[in-house]
């Protein structure tokens, strides 16, 4: 997460069964965000998991860490590539 040249990875982290999740962002947008943006954002997500809407705390946090990096990285038609996986990954 931290190898693209902007330093603008995300991770969102979701452990379910462990009741764990997590957020990081690289130095790229944490640096644009803020510490107060993140801890907002696990905030509204553990906020609707905690009433088992599950599926809409992750495409909100998905949505506003879209927005936040929209406007901070704006795509570059032009010159942009897609420098990390896209995969998600299920545990056991």
């Amino acid at each position: 997460m931290d190898q693209t040249a902007a330093r603008n990875g995300v991770l969102v982290y979701i452990a379910m069964k462990d009741r764990q999740l997590a957020v990081f962002g690289d130095e790229g947008i944490h640096q644009k965000v803020g510490s107060a943006f993140w801890d907002e954002e696990v905030k509204k997500m553990l906020a609707e998991f905690r009433q088992q809407h599950y599926a809409d705390g992750l495409a909100a946090i998905i949505e506003d860490i879209g927005a936040a990096l929209t406007h901070h990285f704006p795509y570059d038609r032009q010159g942009d590539k897609n420098e990390l996986p896209d995969d998600i990954v299920f545990g056991k």
